[in-house]
């Protein structure tokens, strides 16, 4: 097996750690060519190039490749295409790059991450088969939990901290809110004394302890390619707020966390965005409040089992998919583009 992702110090390169610890668990033999701002490591450099020099000669002839099977993240890599006997991607719709259009024929098979990707890929024609994903294990079951709120944005644009920033500016009287967040944000020349915006980047236990400390955690994404926050969030058992849209509503449900509506939709690349307004959050902030601790309890619960009950399914999922890629013999090896 051959991992091909970008590693960019989010959420790809979690990726490139939950496939390999996935596919090492199941006996698999495992390459990574990570894909980072620095350059690839020396071992991916050396097969970048011979990948290179095989792209030159290739024209569609049969793949000889060392791998039996490319693994690659969110983006069609076509000069390691030569480099396996079958070509599969794990595809992010909301930032599929156009330039890569062309290369779907020369893929064996997508893995969808989420059930809201198989129509969108399947539309444009690929053997698209749904195998999910799943986090890391965040919980500290020996931190104390308060019922405050915690907002992993990171840097992505995607998170709707924006209407969290803007519903909490209207409610001093709500308990404090820490955001995570390094992407661009309007803000006040002075915060309220109950939120907190953290800029800098964390060690990762520091973000590991924050993400224990808080009881409630605020999700209301637009559009998500999986959702590591998300799901993070179920590990440690928070009660989670997410936007009540696909694929957010497939990670968060009512039995183990709380959805709050969308007022408007967009698009990004082949994604829908979806768009929650201050009011939605304020409503589901004071749902939150009003629970009772058998309630919390319930929820934090069926967070964690869910959790529990992903991680192992994935495994399972990955592994039959790939197995029946593997037995499919009489397939045909990845073509030229069309």
């Amino acid at each position: 097996m051959h991992i091909i992702a970008r590693d960019n110090g989010a959420g790809l390169s979690r990726d490139l750690v939950i496939l390999t610890r996935t596919l090492a668990q199941a006996d698999f033999e495992v390459t990574v060519s990570a894909i980072g701002a620095g350059g690839l490591r020396r071992s991916a450099t050396l097969l970048r190039r011979r990948a290179q020099r095989w792209w030159r000669r290739w024209r569609g002839a049969p793949a000889q490749g060392r791998f039996d099977v490319n693994l690659m993240d969110e983006r069609i890599r076509p000069e390691y295409l030569p480099l396996a006997r079958r070509n599969v991607l794990l595809p992010h719709p909301e930032w599929f790059a156009e330039q890569d259009r062309p290369w779907l024929g020369a893929l064996d098979a997508v893995f969808a991450k989420t059930r809201h990707a198989v129509p969108i890929f399947s539309a444009l024609g690929c053997a698209t088969r749904f195998v999910g994903f799943t986090s890391f294990d965040r919980e500290l079951p020996a931190v104390a939990r308060s019922a405050t709120f915690f907002h992993l944005g990171g840097r992505s644009p995607n998170k709707g901290t924006q209407v969290l920033v803007d519903a909490w500016l209207q409610a001093p009287h709500w308990p404090t809110l820490t955001l995570v967040q390094r992407a661009p944000l309007r803000l006040p020349a002075q915060l309220p004394a109950n939120l907190r915006c953290v800029r800098d980047y964390l060690d990762d236990d520091t973000l590991q302890r924050l993400q224990n400390e808080h009881l409630f955690h605020l999700c209301p994404s637009e559009t998500e390619g999986f959702g590591h926050h998300l799901v993070e969030g179920l590990s440690v058992g928070a009660i989670t707020l997410a936007t009540d849209a696909p694929p957010m509503n497939e990670m968060v449900t009512p039995e183990r966390g709380v959805l709050v509506p969308w007022a408007r939709r967009g698009s990004q690349r082949l994604a829908t965005t979806y768009f929650v307004e201050p009011a939605a959050i304020s409503a589901g902030v004071e749902h939150l409040l009003a629970l009772d601790q058998a309630q919390c309890a319930q929820l934090r619960a069926n967070a964690r089992a869910w959790w529990l009950a992903n991680d192992a399914a994935f495994g399972q999922r990955l592994r039959g998919a790939i197995a029946e890629l593997a037995s499919n013999a009489a397939a045909p090896a990845a073509g030229a583009p069309h």
